[in-house]
């Protein structure tokens, strides 16, 4: 009998390993280079530059009465603008994955609009609207209304760029996660209200918990649509993009990079925030294993006594 071949000669296999390894450390170097050069180089320059000339010019430039009021103005949209789009991201979300109805595709293509329009011209539709010369202006200017150019506007503008993050977020979680509780939550007599809080809420918190994130950090730092609303009237509708885009302008370097670091570190700070939710998602599976591991211990050692007397 002819001995069988070797499928693969060992020399192959260390060859092909090698090509792996280098091919693995070639992909994460370039990776690395190319994050350091996009990414790490950009904020260690913003940094740099804010405190080029010590600390006392940056606190002095961020406690400008001008800069505090962007970044008052952009807090305060962002406080309006996130609430507003979890509402309806768990709302939208809930309603296309819970049910069918016609145009629920056409539903969908809506939400996702802002995505595939410029926020300039998202801006501009806004003027269009509510303007002076606007469809709605001189109605809103005979009841002494003023949307653009005013606060306003900007919290209508910001919440169109960010309104589909929240609810893309959410509606993932529910098509993966399906409706199974709860139709059974519905069967035992719950209410729709009960359903929602104590069924889906529980179910889908990471996914919005990180479309709210999302949405927070994009609402803080849009520029194009702010921009076309806002009109740029000093102390009053510059939020902080606007700001540093201003003191960029007039060659206040410190001034603009300072905050542009804020804007930076608030950033960082979100990043933190989601990576730390998902460091905890990770750990919670491996809890409850080695919680469900131990309780079966603590059940064989209860019956193992009962077992030797049978």
């Amino acid at each position: 009998m002819s001995a069988v071949p070797s499928l693969s000669a060992p020399g192959k296999v260390a060859s092909r390993t090698r090509e792996g390894g280098a091919a693995r450390l070639l992909l994460i170097g370039l990776a690395l280079a190319f994050l350091g050069a996009l990414v790490v180089a950009p904020l260690t320059l913003v940094f740099l530059s804010a405190f080029a000339k010590g600390a006392e010019p940056y606190w002095k430039a961020l406690g400008d009465a001008e800069t505090f009021s962007a970044i008052q103005l952009t807090l305060l949209t962002a406080g309006i603008s996130v609430p507003a789009n979890t509402i309806f991201g768990v709302a939208a979300a809930w309603c296309v994955a819970k049910y069918d109805f016609w145009g629920k595709s056409a539903l969908i293509t809506l939400v996702d609009l802002p995505f595939s329009v410029s926020p300039v011209i998202s801006g501009l539709v806004f003027v269009l609207l509510f303007g002076s010369q606007g469809i709605f202006g001189p109605s809103l200017r005979e009841h002494d209304i003023k949307v653009i150019f005013a606060v306003p506007g900007i919290v209508l503008a910001t919440t169109f760029v960010t309104f589909p993050l929240v609810m893309r977020e959410v509606l993932a979680v529910m098509q993966a996660q399906g409706s199974d509780e709860e139709e059974a939550a519905l069967t035992l007599g719950a209410s729709g209200f009960q359903i929602l809080w104590r069924v889906t809420l529980p179910k889908i918190r990471w996914g919005l918990f990180y479309g709210v994130i999302l949405c927070n950090a994009r609402a803080m730092g849009e520029f194009g649509a702010v921009s076309v609303v806002s009109g740029h009237i000093r102390g009053e509708t510059n939020t902080m993009p606007l700001q540093v885009e201003i003191l960029y302008n007039e060659y206040n370097f410190v001034a603009a990079f300072a905050v542009a670091s804020l804007l930076a570190g608030l950033a960082l700070v979100t990043l933190a925030v989601k990576k730390g939710a998902e460091w905890t998602t990770r750990l919670r599976p491996t809890r409850r294993e080695s919680a469900g591991s131990s309780n079966l211990q603590g059940q064989a050692s209860r019956l193992h006594p009962l077992q030797e007397q049978s």
